[in-house]
């Protein structure tokens, strides 16, 4: 691995941490499911603008349309939409726990449908399952709501189910154009959401308009695109081992911007959960 994968690994990871407290922001003064519509109509639009004047095709092939379609609905729509309802009652930091996990649960699911895994992938598993306990029991003894927990590990299922049916699939070149269409994908589901479940509202704000800027550009386009890149350069399972350091990060950001309290079951919590990612991640990689 050279030393631009590592520099982007890093990039991505605190790029895709910092999601959690940019969407905590938005959602105190707008409605979330509204706001994300519009977060990836804009961030759509300006992927698939930047890849066509880039040459890339949006001519996909028939197995590259299926996964952009299901990447954009579980992905974008679902685990997204979801975690952005949640924060309206849930820390960021914890949003950000529990979605960090999704590398413990592929694992996981491929263990159960007979992949094999090193001891030391088992170990991590374990580890994992220790750490979201601890976490876990901290919170819910702290009086956290209840709903938007099961939103929150809902959304990573769907993330974790979206991750195991697009694995293997390639960009063939196009990965910009495939980030732009996933996110008007996400734009055209979460449009129907909108519509269905909720009423907008807004209270325009500098923070809520520094942070939607934020969301749309850096996680929303800029992080996306920096993954396909670090894929397509080092391959899934070595870009994966990077996941390692979202907990970390997640919990970091939040507690920097947003004041989060962090008590001592938390940082250990997040610490077993990030070493519990890198003892999987680090065991797939030497299988593959």
């Amino acid at each position: 691995m050279d030393i631009r994968a590592i520099l982007a690994g890093l990039a991505f990871a605190l790029m895709w941490s910092s999601a959690f407290t940019s969407a905590r922001i938005i959602v105190l003064d707008a409605s979330p499911l509204a706001a994300l519509t519009l977060r990836y109509l804009i961030s759509g639009l300006l992927g698939v603008g930047i890849a066509l004047a880039l040459g890339q095709s949006w001519r996909l092939t028939p197995a590259q349309w299926r996964g952009t379609i299901i990447f954009g609905i579980l992905q974008n729509a679902v685990y997204l939409g979801l975690n952005f309802v949640a924060m309206q009652t849930v820390q960021a930091s914890l949003a950000a726990i529990i979605a960090s996990t999704m590398p413990l649960l592929v694992a996981l699911a491929l263990w159960l449908m007979g992949e094999r895994l090193r001891p030391l992938g088992l170990v991590g598993l374990a580890a994992g399952l220790v750490g979201v306990t601890i976490i876990m029991g901290a919170r819910i003894t702290g009086g956290v709501d209840m709903l938007g927990l099961l939103l929150c590990i809902i959304g990573v299922i769907a993330l974790t189910l979206a991750t195991l049916l697009v694995r293997g699939l390639t960009s063939g070149g196009n990965f910009l154009m495939i980030v732009g269409l996933q996110m008007l994908v996400g734009f055209v589901t979460l449009a129907l959401a909108t519509l269905a479940f909720e009423t907008p509202r807004v209270n325009v704000s500098l923070p809520l308009i520094l942070a939607f800027a934020y969301t749309v550009l850096v996680p929303g386009l800029l992080a996306t695109v920096v993954w396909f890149w670090l894929v397509d350069r080092i391959g899934a399972t070595r870009a994966a081992t990077f996941h390692f350091l979202n907990p970390f990060f997640g919990v970091a950001i939040a507690a920097l911007l947003l004041s989060e309290s962090l008590g001592a079951q938390d940082v250990l919590g997040v610490t077993i959960i990030a070493l519990g990612i890198l003892a999987v991640q680090l065991s797939r990689q030497r299988r593959a």
